[in-house]
Order: structure tokens, then sequence, then C-alpha cells
């Protein structure tokens, strides 16, 4: 099957009648693709394809690979922050124009699962799955309006991490379009070295054309509960202690947060009380307590049915608790519904809508950090260089690497510092335009790269989450032992380096992966 695809001086011309996937319209859809919620670069496709099966996906890759020098990006809702899903005079498919249909499965063990389109959303996986079946995933993304193939692609984190794994360990099968144009479905027991290099992989391997997500029970309300720390000792010592219970003590969320220590609506201490109206009384903070403080986020999911379940949590809740060593009277609970408490953060999305902020551009940053490290980092970079804060967000939170399965594979592609406990630093600006609401953005760009400069220069246990380089060397110190397996997979699954090419790890000509592969063997 022929695809065609407009260049700009044939933007006009009428694509061949028996030719798809469908190519969008060239200015609006090629606009939108060029750009990205982090809005600091731009780079213009050749055309934006709507595929509506795998076969699309496959008709489009093996068009670019007959096609000197095109390449192919996949596209989900556009939340990358440095062009990770552009493709320069390439195509980028739109996985958002997949079929969105969704199947229960069953297999002959019991266990249910969901098989769902790449291109789906996490928060249409989880309406799907507890409107029609009352079951749900057991890991998620803090926010959920990023699709199922972007997610494990890079790894896919938040506050159940701890417990339940990353996204990536939450995966039974995937259908995966490599870079050849074939299509297969793969899994722990069938192409197993597909299916591992494709999770976490940046979408080097193979586009994400569907996955098949474990699901359980829904449960039925959440007891959610913040408390503040005026000590970071304090506040990583019980942080640590929570991720580190049995599953029979431990809650089934642990996140936490850094802010700064004023009534500043965005920065301060107006971001900790739930539910709305809360009141944070500051006079209940000591003395001694500095610029930066800390919130521990937890929540204990309940199931549904059954009487009685509300007096054991509270009892469960109430030990858990008690031995933690917060600001005593800094304490904010709220009982929520399941998927209103998984939805949380769609209402800071509409906040930012109505303020301008969600258009302006992010200049984020998402780290993992070793425990090792954690501490010089918070005394050099969130009480040092941050301490007026970061007009948003400054998450900071422990997760587990291998304590108990399903935890981070090491199969998979995804690069992870080498301590067994490191914590997730996500540093989320939500800036307003210059001048009016904070610093130009290039001063933003530089704070992130002195951040990353101080923990290269002393030596923390590190990796950028979501990474972005330029140079090949910078790409083989990212994955450190794991480059030569990244190089000799993209070999494999990508031969002519077609795919994912706004990562910039790999270039477009036919000797570009071989020439890497036999650098990485003298690496």
């Amino acid at each position: 099957m022929m695809l065609a695809y407009m260049d700009h001086a044939a933007a006009a011309a009428e694509p061949d009648a028996g030719a798809e996937p469908a190519v969008a319209a060239v200015d609006a859809a090629e606009c939108a693709a060029a750009m990205d919620f982090g809005g600091l670069v731009s780079a213009r496709p050749a055309a934006v394809v709507r595929p509506a099966s795998a076969d699309d996906v496959a008709s489009a890759i093996r068009a670019a690979a007959r096609t000197a020098h095109l390449t192919v990006a996949a596209r989900g809702n556009g939340h990358s922050v440095a062009g990770q899903a552009m493709a320069r005079g390439g195509l980028v498919l739109d996985m958002r124009a997949l079929p969105r249909r969704m199947q229960l499965v069953v297999a002959p063990s019991g266990e249910k699962f969901a098989d769902v389109p790449g291109g789906a959303l996490w928060e249409e996986v989880l309406h799907w799955a507890v409107s029609k079946h009352g079951l749900a995933p057991a890991s998620w993304t803090d926010y959920l309006r990023l699709t199922v193939g972007g997610t494990l692609s890079n790894g896919g984190v938040s506050g159940q991490s701890f417990r339940y794994g990353p996204q990536v360990s939450n995966v039974a099968q995937l259908e995966v379009v490599t870079g050849d144009g074939e299509c297969h479905v793969c899994s722990r027991s069938a192409d197993p070295d597909l299916f591992f290099a494709v999770l976490g992989g940046l979408g080097q391997f193979g586009v994400i054309t569907r996955a098949r997500i474990p699901l359980s029970p829904a449960p039925q309300t959440v007891r959610w509960m913040r408390v503040v720390y005026a000590s970071f000792a304090d506040y990583a010592a019980d942080a640590e202690w929570l991720v580190t219970r049995p599953p029979h003590e431990a809650f089934d969320y642990v996140e936490g947060f850094a802010f700064v220590r004023s009534d500043d609506p965005v920065n301060g201490w107006p971001t900790v009380p739930i539910p709305d109206g809360a009141h944070f009384d500051a006079s209940l903070l000591p003395a001694n307590a500095g610029p930066v403080l800390y919130c521990l986020e937890v929540a204990l999911y309940q199931p549904g049915g059954g009487d009685g379940g509300g007096d054991d949590m509270d009892k469960r809740v109430g030990e858990m608790m008690r031995q933690l060593k917060y600001v005593r009277g800094l304490e904010f609970a709220a009982g929520v519904g399941y998927v209103d408490f998984l939805s949380r953060v769609n209402r800071v999305e509409d906040e930012a809508r109505r303020n301008g902020s969600w258009a302006a551009p992010h200049p984020w940053l998402n780290l993992f950090i070793s425990s090792r490290d954690i501490a010089a980092f918070d005394r050099a970079v969130l009480n040092g260089m941050l301490a007026d804060g970061v007009d948003g967000p400054m998450l900071i939170y422990p997760m587990l690497k291998s304590n108990l399965p399903p935890m981070w594979d090491p199969a998979t592609s995804v690069a992870l510092p080498e301590g067994e406990i490191f914590y997730l630093v996500a540093l989320l600006r939500f800036c307003r335009p210059y001048p009016g609401g904070g610093p130009p953005v290039d001063e933003l760009v530089a704070q992130n790269n002195a951040i990353i400069d101080a923990c290269r220069s002393n030596g923390y246990d590190y990796k950028i989450y979501f990474p972005s380089y330029h140079a090949q060397s910078d790409w083989s110190r990212h994955f450190g032992a794991k480059w030569s397996r990244f190089v000799d997979r993209k070999a494999r699954y990508d031969p002519l380096a077609i795919l994912a090419p706004g990562q910039n790890i790999f270039a477009r000509t036919p000797s570009s992966v071989a020439a890497a592969a036999a650098a990485a063997v003298i690496v």
C-alpha cells in the first residue's frame, strides 16, 4: 500500500486516491505537531499522518524507509517538553487518531486485562475500566491526560510506584510496529527482547499501537492525607520508612513536595491544605524552620462493599501516622472517590488554562536521584538555587528499584540510578509569559542546566527522567552499562534509524546505527 504525504510545496496537491492512512490538513496539523507542551523548541514535519490501525502505522514507516532521510515520530497528546515527539521534515503519527476501542480480556487463570490502543489517554482507560467493569490498573501517572504508548515508552511513575511498580512493570503484552515496518505482538514470554526494549525505549525501537494492562477490582474511596515537615531529614526518613513497609502495613500511595515558607499562592503554603478551604496555621511552624518546607502526601484505598472497612482503615492510618515526625497540627485529610483522587491534577490544569500558564512554555526538569545524595541535593538545589520556588510544584518522593515485584525490571530500557531507593525530583514550572509572570524562559532553561551540572560535578547518583541530549556521548553516559545493549537493539529493530528522531540519539542514515554499534563496543 502506497502512502502519500505532503511537503510544503505540494500542500494543495490531491493525494493518491487509494493512499492511506489519512494525512492531515497541512497547516493546522503541522503547526500543532511542530510544538509540544514544553514550548521550547519547534520542528515542523513534512506531514501529519492519522493512522486508523497498526497496519497504517506500518505503511507510514515502510514509506519512510523508501525515502532517503525521512523519519517518523509517534505523537500522543503532545506532552513532551523538549521536542521528543517531533520529526523535522518527517512524518508525525497522530496516535490519538487510532480507534479508541478497548476490550476486556479474561485469561484462563481468571486474570483480567484491558486491551487498549497506544493512543488512548490513561484518563480514558480509567473511566472505561471503572464504569464498565469495576476494575482498574494498579499503576498510574499523576496526570492522566497522557497516552498509554507515551508513558510506556518512558517509565510511568507516580505515588503508587513504590508499591505497585511503574507502568512499564504493569503491562502484559504489547503490539509494536518496529522500524522495518513489521507489526509484532510481544510479551515477557513471546519476543521478550523486543517487549523489554520498547518499555522505556523512548520510541527508538517501535511504535506501541496496543497494550494489554492488568486489572484488579477498583477501590471505592480513598483516605487522602497531607502532613508538613520543617526538617528535610525527618521528611526523607519518614518517606523512606513508609515506602519500605510490607504490603499489609503500607499505604497505597506515597508522594511529597517541597514548598516555600510564605503565603505565596503558587509557591507557598496555600498549596498544601486539602480539602479546599482548609486553613494552614503558619504559627505552628518551629522557629528554626528554613525557607523551604516539605509536605508528605499519602493515601489508602478502601475497596467497595463490606461493612466495618472504614473503622479498620482508621485504625491502620492512625497507627502509621502516629509514628511520623511531622509538625503536629499541620495535618490535612479528605475522603474522596477513587476516580476523583486519580483525577485531582485536572483541577490544576483547569486553573492553569484560566490564568494562561498552560499555554506558556514549560521548562520542566525531572530527575531520579539516589537516596544517598538526596540530602545534598536538597541543600544545594531546593534550599539554594530554588529557595524562592519555581512557580509550580517541586515534587520530591522516594520509590524502590527492586524490593518486590512488579518493580523496575532491568531488562527494560529505562536508565535508573544505582541506589535501591531513589527519588523522583520533578520541577514543574507553570510560567506566565515574560515580563508579567517571571524571568525569561532562557534563564529558566539555564537554571535547569545549572542543576544538572551541579548533579554531575558533585558526583550524585542520578539520571534525567525524560532525558534530552544532543551528543551521543551524553546518551552513552546516560545509559551507562545499558548503552551497548541499547545500540544493539536499535540496530536490530530500527536499522535505518527512522523512529523518534526528536530524541536526538541516532541520525537517519543507513550506516549510523552500525557506526554507533562499533563505537559502543569500543566504549
